[in-house]
């Protein structure tokens, strides 16, 4: 019989006015206890439709059994049989539109928690170096090169490595993870996460180069020429997107992009770090989405005394997860909300004073299925501030583009691929995630991976 409570078991955090003076992880975690409370809330349904709402298929209802049975290495290992970085998806996936959203417990009261106990059986296994015996991997001879090493990039590399093929991950940082170590803050995934979800990748075999830029230390051109056969194309969406409002090239106006890269990959919270941020104390962050949330967040660490995040619809069309605006509000970020930039002020020494904004309101749905946001006239609101974060999106470098004139790009500057495959214009060039679609989900850039790599399996087979 399943434990019926309608509620999902509360998953323990650290209290709000401690950890907005930390960079520590908020959600500590649960227990085993916790872990099998919550996964026997399952009703173990026989047509499973959490599966279908999984972008990588992880077999949901088999693994929450394990964790019910106490065969918590048991359930790693079938969460890895589809999901190659599961303790980074456990905290970082949006879990309430996909998986949860198809929940049969969410009919009657909140749906199970299985992003937490996916996060559980994962971190049980990288702490207890724990899971199930696998068979050495059959070698095909084929060597594929894979641009990136971010969600999508890992995810291509780490199921190509378990088919048998050679794979080399090239990574333009110095680091691997991409978005995963350069965007999204330690508070909510941790770098040691991260690294040792990579070194289990390294572990099966997986090539990593850092620092090489591809479309500049070398081409997609030259990488066939070293004799690699295929490649993947998982290069992210890191390239700002700004409003084009007068006031954006003064001092203390950032991209959210540099704003966390420079935060999470550079250090700049220390003050001995090579690139510090400059100390802001009143913070305006523009945007509705994660990326937003991570940037008023980070700010409040960092220092700031005051932090607003202003979004030109409501709270109900803000596309970041609920659990992210939650803990935003908790930590006592203040919401701008109907509100959107018109300019940014600055003072005589070309430093940020304050941003204008016009006051919206809500007119008829738009193509996203949200209301769209009309200028309310002649309603404004100066919000005095010394820092101003772009956080409205990216889009892909440019670089591969201008260097690989057979692969062809949309207007945004994505690759153009087959949705179902991958494929790109150019025979032996797959493509997904950011660099498809633009900035999206962790989850969904893995299942791109993914679905390119069954894709480039086949094709190196038909090439015997």
């Amino acid at each position: 019989m399943a434990n019926m409570q309608a509620h999902k078991t509360e998953m323990p955090v650290q209290p709000p006015e401690v950890r907005r003076a930390n960079f520590e992880e908020v959600a500590t975690g649960y227990t085993i206890e916790q872990a099998q409370q919550e996964a026997d809330r399952c009703l173990r349904c026989k047509h499973r439709p959490c599966v279908n709402g999984c972008p990588v298929g992880v077999a949901i209802p088999e693994f929450l059994v394990q964790i019910v049975e106490g065969n918590i290495a048991k359930a790693a290992d079938i969460i890895q049989q589809t999901n190659t970085l599961p303790a980074v998806c456990g905290r970082v996936c949006p879990q309430e539109n996909q998986c949860e959203k198809l929940c049969v417990r969410g009919i009657k009261g909140e749906p199970v928690g299985i992003g937490r106990l996916e996060r559980f059986a994962a971190d049980y296994a990288l702490q207890h170096h724990d899971t199930a015996d696998k068979a050495a991997i059959p070698e095909t001879g084929r060597r594929v090169a894979v641009i990136g090493s971010g969600p999508a990039g890992l995810s291509c590399a780490g199921a190509l490595r378990s088919m048998g093929h050679s794979v080399t991950v090239f990574e333009a940082f110095h680091k691997v993870g991409g978005v995963l170590v350069y965007g999204i803050p330690e508070f909510r995934l941790p770098k040691e996460i991260v690294r040792q979800e990579v070194q289990h990748l390294v572990d099966m075999g997986v090539a990593i180069v850092t620092n090489c830029v591809i479309g500049r230390a070398m081409t997609i051109d030259e990488l066939f020429a070293e004799g690699y056969e295929a490649v993947f194309i998982g290069s992210g969406a890191g390239l700002p997107t700004f409003m084009q409002i007068p006031g954006e090239n003064l001092n203390g106006v950032y991209s959210a992009n540099e704003f966390l890269t420079r935060t999470n990959l550079m250090r700049a919270y220390d003050n001995r770090s090579d690139t510090p941020l400059l100390g802001a104390k009143r913070v305006v962050v523009v945007g509705g989405g994660n990326v937003a949330m991570d940037a008023a967040r980070c700010a409040l660490r960092l220092g700031a005394e005051t932090v607003t995040v202003v979004y030109r619809r409501s709270l109900d069309e803000m596309p970041a997860r609920e659990e992210e605006i939650h803990h935003a509000q908790e930590e006592g970020i203040q919401f701008q909300m109907l509100t959107n930039p018109r300019e940014i002020l600055g003072d005589d020494t070309f430093a940020v004073s304050g941003i204008a904004c016009d006051m919206m309101a809500l007119g008829e749905a738009d193509a996203s299925g949200r209301r769209r946001p009309i200028v309310v006239e002649g309603e404004t609101i100066t919000i005095d501030c010394d820092c101003v974060i772009m956080a409205i999106g990216s889009s892909p470098n440019p670089l591969l583009r201008m260097t690989t004139p057979d692969v062809a790009f949309n207007r945004r500057g994505c690759v153009e691929v087959a949705a179902e495959t991958g494929q790109t214009s150019r025979k032996g060039v797959f493509a997904g995630g950011d660099a498809v679609t633009g900035a999206a989900t962790v989850i969904l850039a893995m299942g791109a991976g993914r679905t390119a790599a069954q894709e480039i399996d086949q094709y190196l087979t038909k090439l015997s």
